[in-house]
C-alpha cells in the first residue's frame, strides 16, 4: 500500500525519484496517466490491469464513460524505474499537471499521485477546512 508525502525536484530531462518506500511495492514499471484535480496518477502494473478491466466494462454507449476512458487512457504511459530509482515523465503529462521543478509524490492506497508543489499547496489550503465535512459525508461508506 502506498502512503506518505514526499517532496522532490524534477530534473531537466523530466525525471523524478520515486521514493524508496514506494518502490517496494512496484516491480519495475509504473503506468502514469492524467489524474483528477490536475495531478498525475501512477499505478503499479497489477493495479493498472485491475483498473483497466473496470473501465473497459463501462458501457461505450454512455457519453461520460467514453469521455472518461479517453481522458484516462490516452495520456497513459509505462514508465520504467531506472537504477537510480527515477521515472521519466513525458512533457504532455508534466504540462497537464503544471509540474515545472518542485513536485509532491503522494502515496494514496493503490496508487501514487504526482502534483506540482504549488498546486498541491493550494489544494491543501483550500480543502483543509472541509476535511471534517468530507469525512462526515463518507460515513455511509463505513469508514
Amino acid at each position: 500500500m502506498f502512503m506518505g508525502e514526499y517532496q522532490h525536484n524534477i530534473d531537466t530531462k523530466g525525471r523524478i525519484i520515486v521514493p524508496a518506500k514506494h518502490r517496494e511495492y512496484v516491480e519495475d514499471v509504473f503506468v502514469i496517466t492524467r489524474g483528477l484535480d490536475q495531478c498525475l496518477f501512477g499505478y503499479p502494473m497489477n493495479e493498472w490491469r485491475r483498473l483497466e478491466e473496470k473501465v473497459r466494462s463501462l458501457p461505450v454507449t454512455k457519453k461520460d464513460a467514453r469521455a472518461f476512458a479517453r481522458f484516462f487512457f490516452s495520456g497513459a504511459v509505462e514508465c520504467e524505474i531506472d537504477k537510480q530509482g527515477r521515472i521519466n515523465l513525458p512533457k504532455n503529462l508534466l504540462d497537464y499537471a503544471k509540474i515545472e521543478k518542485e513536485c509532491m509524490i503522494l502515496g494514496v492506497s493503490s496508487r501514487i499521485e504526482i502534483w506540482g508543489k504549488s498546486i498541491w499547496d493550494t489544494y491543501l489550503d483550500e480543502q483543509e477546512d472541509s476535511f471534517a465535512e468530507i469525512a462526515e459525508n463518507l460515513i455511509d461508506f463505513d469508514l
